[in-house]
Formats: C-alpha cells, structure tokens, sequence
C-alpha cells in the first residue's frame, strides 16, 4: 500500500481525495497546510504528494520548493484553474505532474501510478551502500553527496561489486565482463583498476577495505558486512 500526503487547507477536498484513493489501495495522510506537511516529512516518508496551490500562509508552489530541499518525493499539483503559467511555476518549483479541479478520478488515479512508476524506474538504476550512491544511467559515483571522478571502468566495476555481494569475481570474470571477451587485456590491469577504485573511495573517507576484498588466487569480491 502506497502512502500519499494529501496537503489542502480545505477540509472537504482532503476528505473527497481519500474517498477517491483509499478504495484503490492508497494510505491516506491528511495535512491542512504546507507547515504541517514539510513537518511530517522531516519524520516521515511518502510516496507520493497531492498538493494544493491556492493554501493560505504558505501556498503549494513554497511548499513544493521547501519539499524538494528535504526528499525527492513526487509532487503532482492540483490547481483549480488549467492555467499554463500556474502549471509552468509548479514544474519549475519541482513539481512532476499537475490535475486540474475538478478532477476526473480515473485521471488523477492514472497520473499518480505515472509518477510513482517513473519514480521506481529511477530508483532501480540507483546502488545505494553506506553513503555510496552510484548512478548506472549518468555514469556517477557519489559519497555523502560528495561526487567522485572516477572512470567508467572503476564506476562498473564498482556497480558489478555492489550488485552481487559476497560473489567472489575471478579476475578473467571481470576481464570478460567489463572489458569484454574479446579485449586484448592483461590480468593486472584489473588489479591496477581494483588499487585506483580503492584509493579513490579512501580518500573520501569510505571504509573501502572493509568491504572490497582480495581473494588470493582467485580474485576480488564485496563483503556487505565487516569480516
């Protein structure tokens, strides 16, 4: 079951929300300002934001852009005018998507599993390990937000140890893996790789030699827990 924050100062538009979403396996939570939103989501996660523009003290467009400073949640706007400007302000605040009131249910409904899907779809190119972040699709390694200038070949070979832990890769593995079957390639320019991709992650602190190991004899593999 999904959770989506409903955020809307009027009482009976949050209500006819989760009288749409509830019965289609949402988990409605309701918050009637941009405060009370930007709160729950210091402590709370969701996976996905319904928010109104028009709201007093703090309207969805602040909301939205105080939201993407604490999570990359999606945010669909819902506007009760179909105005470009309001919609172009939303996308540029951060905002993925927008409905229009009144709303059609099965829109609104379709919208959300768009979003939610693209979001997925993202997050599984994303390798996540103690502060790590490598992103398959851009190529990029980070940690602690901290970007990293790495190689494509240290970033795969780095992606190939994260995906499968505990795996014990023989250096031909990887030769044919990452380089490919056919590249005239010698055993230590793995190692040569393996010693770069090391100190790079030592020198932003990452306790590399904890969990990238040299299986001697054979070749290297990453221990998701410290031996």
């Amino acid at each position: 079951m999904k959770n989506v924050l409903l955020v809307d100062d009027e009482q009976r538009m949050l209500d006819l929300l989760s009288l749409y979403l509830t019965p289609n396996g949402y988990y409605c939570i309701k918050k009637n300002s941009g405060m009370e939103a930007l709160a729950y989501l210091e402590k709370e996660k969701a996976d996905v934001v319904l928010l109104d523009i028009m709201m007093p003290e703090m309207d969805g467009w602040t909301t939205c852009q105080k939201i993407r400073e604490l999570s990359d949640v999606p945010i669909i706007m819902l506007t009760a005018r179909n105005a470009k400007e309001e919609i172009v302000k939303g996308l540029k605040m951060g905002a993925d998507d927008y409905v229009s009131k009144p709303f059609n249910e099965a829109e609104l409904l379709a919208r959300i599993e768009a979003v939610t899907r693209r979001t997925k779809d993202n997050t599984e190119e994303l390798l996540h390990f103690k502060g790590l972040t490598v992103d398959k699709n851009a190529f990029e390694v980070f940690y602690k937000g901290q970007k990293l200038l790495m190689t494509p070949k240290e970033i795969s070979l780095l992606s190939l140890f994260l995906q499968y832990p505990n795996k014990v890769f023989s250096r031909d593995h990887l030769l044919s893996t990452i380089w490919g079957f056919d590249a005239e390639t010698e055993d230590r320019t793995i190692d040569s790789h393996i010693r770069n991709l090391r100190d790079k992650l030592r020198k932003v602190g990452f306790p590399i030699n904890q969990h990238l190991k040299t299986v001697w004899g054979v070749g290297y593999k990453w221990s998701p827990t410290v031996e």
